[in-house]
């Protein structure tokens, strides 16, 4: 050997002593021919105690297949391999992965002598990378299982993230959703509505709490607190969305407002529901100089009904008279029944003769058609007080007091009678 030949190998092997990573050879038995530095840090021995010993002095065999088998492969093909592989280091008494290049290696001749190769250490990249996958199994465990739907977008309208709920609110799997954008997998007016409060969101930059409503698959009104806060993920616009179903919650709030303002027994609206009412279109009518009709009805010897009949006879009647004044009326119109056997009726935006003619019709209706029930026909006669607003009337409460007036004075007439007051 010459000597520069000599120079040359020994910079080569003092470059291969500098690297962190391991370069090794091993004969065709397996036994080490070279190994650099960082081999012999792993194996806790001097260079000269490895070279000429094979694998079985180094790693627990047993639990470390994989170093075998990789070996024989590459000198059995012929060919580079390079993956992964995980041994168990006597050294550390522990397992350790290694990102590995092996090789075979030839003589001049070129004939296969053993194998050759480079192995990184990757134990405490691959830890962190498992860690990072348990946790986000976790995650997605905890996400999953929460009550709330929770997705993540940017401003281009594309989903980044959604946990199970929203994938089965949309019915569509998690991985069509992810990376697609709200308009080519929702319902237009879906897609819509969710732009349209997302762009208010990134246009003020500050969290948003809101009550969105949608339709599911099935037709179906579902009501939603959503909570959502902008943030900024790789120069992009994005917002991270929590949104919890409040449906019974919704509906539960509705009915109890219903019957805050509903009659038990007719379904009608209340008498406090249909002052306040009354109070807000007798403003609007102020305003607008539309007119606006107020009529008071009583039915006739009803007291006797209830003594001839019966109570529940009593109710049915009660039931029906209000069916019955619900097909004379108009959609804006409103009926409530005010206490007793006394009903009244806001005609919104209505003349005195029209105003009239409704009145007439429902007193004509009752004096010639008998309620129906288990007990026979049951007659129910009206009387009925209408009026008009003034352009005097100060308030709500005038009109009512004046509609009560004509009311009583139907009923001094004989009953059965409208007293209709134009002024």
């Amino acid at each position: 050997m010459t000597t520069e030949l000599k120079t040359r190998i020994a910079m080569l092997e003092g470059m291969l002593s500098t690297i962190e990573a391991c370069v090794f050879s091993k004969d065709l038995d397996g036994r080490y021919t070279y190994v650099n530095q960082a081999v012999a840090k792993v194996f806790g021995l001097p260079i000269e105690e490895i070279i000429g010993k094979d694998d079985s002095h180094f790693f627990d065999l047993a639990q470390s297949k994989e170093l075998i088998e990789n070996d024989q492969l590459v000198m059995r093909t012929g060919k580079v391999l390079k993956k992964e592989e995980t041994n168990f280091v006597k050294a550390f008494n522990r397992e350790l992965t290694y990102q590995i290049i092996k090789k075979p290696l030839y003589d001049d001749n070129n004939n296969l002598i053993g194998v050759c190769g480079i192995a990184t250490d990757v134990t405490e990249q691959r830890q962190l990378q498992n860690k990072v996958i348990e946790q986000n199994k976790l995650l997605d465990i905890v996400l999953d299982n929460v009550a709330a739907h929770i997705y993540m977008k940017n401003d281009a309208r594309e989903f980044m993230y959604v946990n199970a709920k929203v994938a089965e609110l949309f019915g569509l799997p998690v991985e069509q959703i992810v990376g697609a954008k709200e308009q080519d997998i929702l319902p237009k007016e879906m897609a819509d509505h969710f732009h349209e409060s997302d762009s208010a969101l990134f246009i003020s930059g500050e969290k948003q709490t809101i009550e969105e409503t949608v339709e599911d698959e099935l037709g179906n009104i579902r009501h939603y607190l959503s909570v959502k806060v902008p943030f900024e993920q790789q120069g992009r616009k994005s917002l991270i969305g929590f949104s919890t179903e409040v449906t019974e919650l919704y509906e539960l709030k509705e009915q109890f407002r219903k019957q805050a303002n509903t009659d038990y027994l007719t379904n009608l609206f209340n008498r406090r529901y249909f002052v306040e009412t009354a109070e807000r279109e007798f403003k609007r009518a102020e305003r607008s100089s539309e007119p606006y009709a107020l009529m008071s009805l009583d039915i006739d010897h009803f007291k006797k009904i209830n003594d001839q009949y019966g109570h529940p006879i009593g109710d049915v009647v009660l039931q029906s008279f209000a069916t019955n004044l619900q097909a004379n009326l108009r959609e804006g119109d409103v009926l409530a029944r005010i206490g007793g056997e006394e009903f009244a009726i806001l005609l919104p935006n209505t003349p005195f003769d029209k105003a009239q003619l409704v009145a007439e019709r429902i007193r004509e209706y009752q004096d010639n058609t008998p309620i129906v029930t288990e007990r026979g026909g049951v007659l129910a006669k009206v009387s009925i007080g209408l009026v008009m607003k003034q352009s005097d009337d100060v308030s709500f409460e005038s009109l009512f007091k004046r509609v009560d007036k004509a009311l009583y004075q139907a009923k001094e007439q004989g009953r059965n009678c409208v007293v209709a007051y134009q002024n």
